[in-house]
């Protein structure tokens, strides 16, 4: 029988579950709670508030770092994509900048700028940067000229050419960059909370890792984690298929 998508996918997370909990019954150690036990919890922190306040700092440098690093990878992708001469000089630095570890940038930051929260949002925007200006710049690169000549031909704008032309082929490469944006920018949050911030879902995992407290770890890990898949299938996912549909 031929279930609808969403239907085996909600099916695949409950088989999940199920899975978790036989194994916590077969295994009756505090280092694997069940699910009822991690729900609880979400429950009570979500009730004494403290859960909203830890998910709303992550979610703010999330949505903070990811704009900045969007906006200012696909500038500079774009103009490598047009610009051979830039893409030969800015090259090397793309390369060296994608093969930093993230931990590398995240400390040096740290030491550099100080334990505060701009730093935190620029560690967070460089480590991503990199991988929005690999994407940006090959679609800059598969930019059809026939669609320029003809817009010069009815002497259209700069601003129409941008609008009209220009965008809407870059359209699907700003979906893939921003789903993959996404997906790395709140890992490297968590990091970035672990090792420098007072508050946010990185700094809760540190301290119930201090505990060793894993029901909190997991709480807190699958509270977020819950709301980057609502974000990624009700907003991202619907976005990328949209725009794949205008350019086919």
């Amino acid at each position: 029988m031929n279930f609808p998508i969403y239907i085996r996918q909600f099916s695949s997370i409950l088989l999940l579950l199920l899975i978790w909990h036989v194994a916590a019954i077969l295994w009756q150690n505090s280092m694997l709670p069940s699910p009822s036990s991690v729900v609880t919890l979400i429950w009570q922190e979500m009730l004494n508030g403290q859960l909203w306040f830890h998910l709303g700092a992550t979610l703010l440098r999330v949505l903070v770092s990811f704009i900045v690093a969007m906006l200012i990878g696909s500038v500079i992708g774009i103009i490598m994509g047009r610009s051979r001469v830039t893409d030969q000089f800015l090259d090397p630095w793309l390369i060296i900048f994608l093969n930093i570890p993230a931990l590398v940038i995240i400390i040096l930051a740290y030491v550099w700028f100080g334990l505060e929260e701009l730093t935190a949002i620029f560690a967070i925007a460089i480590n991503k940067i990199p991988n929005v200006i690999v994407t940006m710049r090959e679609g800059a690169r598969t930019l059809d000229e026939d669609y320029n000549q003809m817009a010069h031909s009815f002497n259209l704008g700069r601003r129409k050419i941008l609008f009209y032309i220009t965008l809407p082929q870059l359209l699907p490469f700003f979906a893939v960059a921003a789903r993959s944006g996404i997906a790395l920018i709140w890992k490297i949050v968590l990091v970035v909370e672990l090792l420098g911030r007072s508050n946010g879902v990185g700094f809760q995992l540190h301290l119930y890792f201090q505990l060793f407290d894993v029901t909190g770890i997991m709480a807190y890990s699958f509270s977020f984690i819950l709301i980057m898949l609502t974000i990624e299938y009700a907003l991202l996912q619907p976005l990328e298929r949209k725009v794949n549909r205008w350019r086919g």
